[in-house]
Order: structure tokens, then sequence, then C-alpha cells
């Protein structure tokens, strides 16, 4: 499965697009744990000193925001797209 990363998630990461190996019925955690996990860097920007995703990090699956769903315990679906993002601002 693949992540599809914005802004400076993406040039932390190295890349726009990674792809990670999960399955369908893993979860979105899952997902993001193996994101992670292999980029300290992303994970710094991404997760808090507690290890939890930070406030104003975006998740989604599919195009809807995984906390309308059940959060990073949402499962995947086989033909799911994810997506990680800071805040967007402009004007």
């Amino acid at each position: 499965m693949q992540w599809k990363l914005f802004a400076d998630l993406a040039e932390l990461a190295g890349d726009k697009t990674v792809s990670v190996d999960v399955e369908p019925g893993d979860t979105v955690g899952d997902a993001l744990d193996a994101l992670l996990e292999p980029r300290p860097e992303l994970e710094d920007r991404v997760l808090d000193e507690d290890g939890r995703l930070r406030d104003h990090i975006n998740v989604l699956r599919s195009g809807t925001n995984v906390f309308t769903e059940n959060g990073l315990e949402t499962e995947l679906e086989s033909g799911d797209e994810l997506a990680l993002f800071p805040p967007v601002s402009g004007g």
C-alpha cells in the first residue's frame, strides 16, 4: 500500500509517495508505523513525545479523515489510498 505525503512531510521522507508492507485487514495505525519506523525524522514531525499523532497532522484513507471513522484503528481495504499532510494555509 502507498502513502501520499505532502509539504514538508514529503521532504522528510525523501519522496511524495512511499510504499509500505501492509495488507487489507491491517489498520491505518499499522500502515503509519510501517511508514515512520524507518524514518525517524518524519516520525518526530508526525508524533509527539508520547508517541501520539500530533494534533495538526491529518491522516486520510481514500479521501476521508480517519478520525471520522475509527481513527488509527480503521481497517484497511484493498485499493485504499493513504495520505498524510500537515495543515494547509494560504490566502
